[in-house]
């Protein structure tokens, strides 16, 4: 059973450089269409600053930053038995080029279903520019198979 007292847990601060060659592989790989992700030129004529993230691209915050890695050795949950439960977003404003984005996470709830066969836990984030500006915040919940 993954132990209770991880609730309220804060993760380590990731920080995330927005840099435009990576934005731009991102986009290609989840098959973003739209060139506002892709070309500068686009970015600016839709608003944006410069290229900016895609959406799902903060999630990559934790990962660089080996905090994801870490809470699941502290969690004691091996990568065989670990499912990504759900995955939410809540932007308030665009990551762009040359932005800096730092992302702190907090263990929000552990919990069981089905007798203890599967584990959750509930992790919010925030995401803040160099600015200190709220960006986004995030949810996730990973399951654990026993």
């Amino acid at each position: 059973m993954i132990d209770k007292k991880w609730i309220g847990h804060e993760l380590p601060a990731s920080v995330l450089p927005i840099e435009r060659t990576r934005l731009q592989f991102f986009a290609k790989a989840i098959g973003e269409t739209d060139p506002a992700y892709t070309d500068t030129t686009a970015a600016r004529d839709a608003g944006y600053a410069d290229l900016p993230a895609p959406p799902t691209f903060l999630f990559a915050a934790e990962l660089d930053s080996g905090a994801n890695t870490q809470l699941l050795a502290d969690l004691d949950i091996p990568l065989a038995r670990l499912l990504h439960g759900e995955q939410s977003f809540v932007y308030h404003r665009a990551a762009c080029v040359g932005d800096t984005v730092t992302v702190r996470s907090r263990i929000e709830d552990i919990y069981a279903k089905k007798n203890g066969a599967l584990e959750f836990v509930v992790k919010a984030s925030r995401a803040t520019n160099q600015d200190g500006a709220l960006v986004a915040e995030m949810r996730t919940v990973l399951v654990c198979r026993n």
